[in-house]
């Protein structure tokens, strides 16, 4: 039976494409009738050769004959060209929703379920559910209408012997629902060990500097073996499985074949029935296997797909943490940022206790602290990464909960210290693959940041293509694509991660007047390892265990020497910020 989510999958998914829906029923319905009649024309033409009648008589029956096989096999490859397109129309139109639904899911959910885990559910259990789409009601409908017609006639031929093929393709058809349930096992079992492995596999390349300097390249090796050990042995094990079924059902189907010929014999030797009714049962025997296995193939997809949906169906009830909101938009402009009284806490450890400053519409801020301190968390909580546990942060006088995250996340631009630099050209790599911006405007905009020497320098300018990963370029060079990414969208407010590594001098050259221009009439937050950073900065936050431990204007806290920023300032020590 079909669940309510089934159905509902099936509306939303099948629905825009109903004209095509009903041209596939059609299209079955047209095909069986025309693979039933067939051996019907046969049986006419052997009786009538037998009956002596004349050669252009038994030459329209051949004539007939053709016409329809040749009318049934274009049906058949009609038929099957729809049915794929609308199943992966209909696939990729979900897999759209999915990959939307998971991005907008928050970090605790990501944190949760690996790459591999989200790739199979994306990907892996929608291919189960195209069939499901495309096929599976209009060929179990058609499977078993055909079967039915198939019985009938037998019927009409002879009671006796379409009372034997009956039985026999009810047994034939428990068998093969049991054996496809067994096979079916072993496949998913399979498919999980794959996704395992791609889990793994896609964890220790991304951390695969820490690994090689760790000296765990051995236990990584040993765990990648057990799980590609793992994997082989399910899919040797599904495919035995699958080898033992086909073998077993071809059997069955050529014993039932041989009861069939050997019952019409004993009749036809009777006087019962004719030659040509003989040719019809052993032909419906061997036809009679297309649609139990269309039939027990589809249940078995219809499980698979089952799993599937319902994995589906968890993945699209995951809500995120942060509620969409579709409130107050932000105004133009460099935006004003008021920090009043924020706590957060990741689990029962606080991380943030009762933060508060304020930023002026332009002014830079320089967030200044050790590791664990709490200047990444007021990063994300400013981008609303998670949400507040107490207190207020407001934007342009507007509260970050009564804002869309859309505006929100359009209006406030976010450089980490880790950039994700995709397989793509440098072009693709700022725009994200937004064919409307031009090159011009692009040129324009590197020269803006002071930038255009570094983009002449690349091989092919625009169109170099990265490496995945950043693979090829510094962290510095890393970070100036994520200012250019940042720079395009115009933001009213920019939160910097430095980048704590150490850079070579031409590109911290590029990367200080990059940022110079970034944070020109803009609001800045600079999350800094190093006190030359915050020269730029208008204010000082300097955070100790999760408080403000100090706050305000830079140059009277510069002039202060019992201030914790002149301390720092004449230390100059590094790690007092790392």
């Amino acid at each position: 039976m079909l669940s309510a989510f089934d159905r509902s999958l099936l509306a939303t998914y099948l629905m825009p494409h109903l004209s095509r829906v009903i041209l596939l029923a059609a299209l079955l319905c047209g095909g069986i009738a025309l693979q039933l009649a067939n051996p019907q024309i046969v049986r006419a033409f052997i009786d009538r050769a037998l009956a002596g009648q004349s050669a252009a008589e038994l030459v329209d029956v051949a004539l007939l004959f053709l016409f329809v096989a040749m009318l049934t096999q274009a049906a058949s490859i009609a038929e099957r060209a729809l049915a794929e397109n609308l199943g992966w129309q209909s696939a990729n139109a979900l897999r759209v929703d999915l990959a939307r639904h998971t991005l907008s899911l928050d970090d605790r959910f990501h944190a949760e379920h690996g790459a591999g885990e989200l790739l199979e559910r994306i990907d892996g259990d929608v291919a189960a559910i195209a069939g499901f789409f495309s096929r599976f009601v209009v060929q179990v409908l058609g499977s078993g209408l055909f079967l039915i017609g198939m019985l009938v006639l037998l019927l009409r031929a002879d009671w006796r012997i379409g009372l034997v093929l009956t039985a026999f393709a009810l047994a034939a058809l428990l068998f093969m629902q049991r054996g496809g349930g067994f096979v079916a096992r072993r496949a998913v079992a399979a498919r999980q060990a794959s996704a395992r492995l791609i889990d793994f596999v896609e964890e220790r390349l991304g951390g695969l500097p820490d690994l090689k300097s760790s000296g765990a390249d051995g236990d990584t090796m040993r765990r990648l073996d057990e799980r590609l050990a793992a994997r082989f042995q399910r899919m040797r094990a599904a495919a035995q499985a699958g080898s033992l079924y086909n073998a077993t059902v071809g059997v069955l189907f050529i014993l039932g074949t041989g009861v069939a010929l050997a019952l019409g014999v004993a009749l036809h030797e009777a006087g019962a029935v004719t030659l040509g009714t003989i040719y019809v049962v052993v032909r419906y025997a061997g036809m009679i296997r297309q649609p139990l296995e269309q039939l027990s193939q589809q249940m078995h997809s219809f499980q698979q797909a089952t799993a599937g949906i319902s994995r589906v169906r968890d993945l699209l009830a995951t809500h995120p943490a942060i509620a969409a909101t579709s409130g107050h938009p932000l105004p133009a402009g460099a935006l004003g940022l008021a920090v009043d009284g924020v706590s957060f806490q990741y689990g029962a450890e606080p991380v943030l206790r009762e933060v508060t400053f304020q930023l002026a519409p332009g002014e830079v801020l320089g967030l200044l602290g050790r590791t664990g301190s709490g200047k990444t968390t007021i990063a994300r909580l400013l981008f609303r990464l998670h949400d507040l546990a107490a207190g207020a942060i407001r934007l342009g006088g507007i509260d970050l909960r009564e804002t869309s995250l859309e505006d929100l996340r359009g209006r406030v631009g976010f450089v980490t210290q880790e950039v994700q630099i995709l397989h793509a050209t440098l072009r693709e790599n700022v725009t994200l693959f937004d064919p409307t911006v031009s090159d011009d405007r692009l040129t324009a905009l590197f020269d803006d940041l002071g930038l255009a020497p570094w983009l002449a320098a690349l091989p092919e300018g625009l169109a170099t293509v990265l490496g995945a990963g950043g693979r090829g370029l510094s962290a510095g060079e890393a970070q100036l694509i994520a200012l250019a990414r940042v720079f395009l969208k115009n933001p009213g407010l920019v939160i910097l991660d430095e980048a704590s590594a150490r850079l070579d001098p031409a590109t911290e050259r590029y990367l200080t007047g990059a940022i110079d221009r970034l944070l020109n009439r803009r609001t800045g937050v600079v999350i800094a390892h190093r006190l030359a950073t915050v020269d730029r900065a208008d204010r000082i936050v300097i955070l100790d265990e999760g408080r403000v431990a100090e706050e305000g204007l830079r140059a009277v806290l510069a002039a202060d020497p019992t201030s914790r920023f002149a301390q720092l300032r004449r230390t100059g020590v590094r790690e007092d910020l790392a």
